[in-house]
């Protein structure tokens, strides 16, 4: 694979900067697990599976695994900042290669800009408790900053800076996991409850488990840009694997053990109950889904470690921005390195960072966000829940093309073995399907965008959207057929597209 760069475009990315770990830490980080488990996780476990939410991270962490297997042998063959449309393209062609790169850009973009919304109203509401109030928007102007120039640093700094606040949010869970297990909680340990799989599918796809493995599918977000440092890591093609299969375990580890820990603190028999009642505010169900975390960690480790915890979820909240605008930013790069956008965009600073990526990002960023607030839309109602749900969906729509690219790519090449290239993608991709499936079905309670009269938690009320709710359910494919589009009238592309992504 060729990552040479016209020098008339930029100096290129600094090579050799991130190791194993420090892609894991962009990674883990881009997953915010703390704001998974305290906005994801207790809305689950009411709607979802109960209980067995815990197993349902396990079974996502298992389809992803497979994922990795086959995009680990991709990694091989493979080195470039666009990743996921480079590999596409080397198994399907340059045209859906492009075609899919506008649909990660998408998921990229939208992942971060509906992170701003929830970190602009975390500070607001932080603050307004100690009596400063401070609108969300200019929260969000600090952040912007901070990320902005945080992305024009050198990658590593960003990974150490991320390693950091990475490591504190997981010690906090972690310590908080082990003090409920220490006591058992209520009931003891109750692994049936939490991982028997009749208990975990029970409801079926279409009702409440399909509801919990659409929350688990969401909360994985991000965990593909490990191949996106390919360029800027140490020994590129065994980095990258090892990080992957790191960053899966991690995740997936994380989300299991410590849901687990908080149903054994809820007690498995009466966690919905227990959830509800923690998160109730004036009547209002789930408004304050933190609490339940936060109120665990009270209980079981000290009142210390909720306030400790209230500060790590905004740090999470910002180490997210951080690694999605990194993500981001390599995206615009890679995709005006190859010619599918301006050349401007390629540049790159003295520090190796792509500051014609970054400056994109954070432009757009600034606009889209910026538009929000002036409609005077809801920060986390709108902003987050709109556009998270369009960025899972996106991703995974590219995930089944990687899939799909790979099974085709090594039936024609050589460089795995039947497992890697044939066995696990297909696996993977039919259990990506699942997730699409799952994630467009409920796409209503996932975005808060049911149609007129519908209560979205009910099972019957799958696929029943606003006019507005299709919209954002379509986009993806809008921006798949703008950038095919795109691939198919720029003749210009065939040589160098073809050259720096797929060769």
């Amino acid at each position: 694979m060729s990552t040479t760069v016209d020098k008339k475009k930029g100096g290129g990315l600094s090579k050799g900067r991130l190791g194993v770990f420090g892609i894991v830490f962009f990674v883990v980080a881009a997953s915010a697990p703390m704001a998974g488990m305290t906005g994801v996780v207790p809305v689950a476990t009411v709607l979802g599976n109960g209980a067995a939410v815990p197993g349902a991270y396990v079974f996502v962490g298992i389809v992803l695994l497979l994922f990795s297997v086959g995009f680990s042998a991709m990694s091989h063959k493979v080195t470039n900042a666009g990743a996921f449309f480079a590999y596409i393209g080397k198994g399907l062609g340059v045209n859906v290669g492009v075609a899919s790169a506008f649909v990660s850009a998408l998921a990229y973009m939208t992942v971060q800009f509906c992170i701003y919304g929830f970190f602009g109203a975390m500070m607001s509401l932080t603050f307004g408790a100690l009596g400063v109030d401070i609108p969300w928007f200019v929260w969000f102007v600090v952040g912007w900053v901070l990320v902005t120039l945080f992305s024009l640093f050198r990658v590593d700094v960003g990974a150490r800076f991320l390693g950091v606040l990475t490591t504190l949010e997981v010690l906090s869970m972690v310590i908080v996991a082990v003090a409920i297990f220490a006591t058992g909680g209520p009931e003891g340990l109750n692994f049936q409850a939490s991982f028997d799989p009749t208990l975990v599918f029970a409801g079926g796809f279409t009702g409440t488990a399909g509801i919990a493995l659409a929350f688990a599918f969401a909360s994985f977000i991000g965990f593909e840009s490990t191949a996106i440092y390919g360029e800027e890591a140490k020994d590129a093609k065994n980095t990258v694997r090892k990080a992957t299969y790191w960053a899966i375990g991690i995740i997936a580890g994380l989300f299991a053990v410590v849901t687990f820990a908080m149903m054994t603190g809820l007690g498995a028999n009466e966690a919905v109950n227990q959830v509800l009642e923690r998160s109730t505010i004036e009547g209002t169900p789930l408004a304050d889904p933190a609490a339940v975390l936060f109120s665990l960690a009270s209980e079981f480790v000290g009142e210390w470690m909720a306030v400790v915890m209230g500060v790590l979820l905004i740090t999470s909240l910002f180490a997210g921005l951080l690694a999605f605008q990194n993500a981001g930013a390599r995206y615009f790069f890679a995709m005006s390195r190859g010619g599918v956008l301006p050349a401007a965009l390629s540049k790159t600073n003295g520090r190796g960072a792509p500051s014609g990526g970054v400056w994109t990002m954070s432009i757009i960023g600034f606009i889209v966000v910026g538009l929000f607030a002036l409609f005077n839309l809801d920060p986390i109602a709108n902003l987050f829940y709109w556009l998270s749900a369009v960025a899972v969906l996106a991703i995974t729509v590219v995930e089944i093309l990687v899939s799909i690219a790979v099974i085709v790519y090594f039936a024609k090449n050589k460089g795995a073995n039947v497992w890697q290239g044939k066995i696990a993608p297909a696996l993977a991709a039919v259990g990506m399907t699942l997730a699409l499936y799952l994630i467009a079905a409920r796409f209503n309670l996932l975005a808060g965008t049911a149609a007129e009269g519908v209560d979205p938690s009910l099972p019957e009320s799958s696929f029943a959207l606003s006019p507005l709710g299709w919209f954002l359910v379509t986009l993806p494919i809008i921006f798949f057929v703008i950038g095919l589009i795109s691939a198919l009238i720029n003749k210009k592309e065939n040589a160098s597209l073809t050259k720096d992504m797929v060769s």
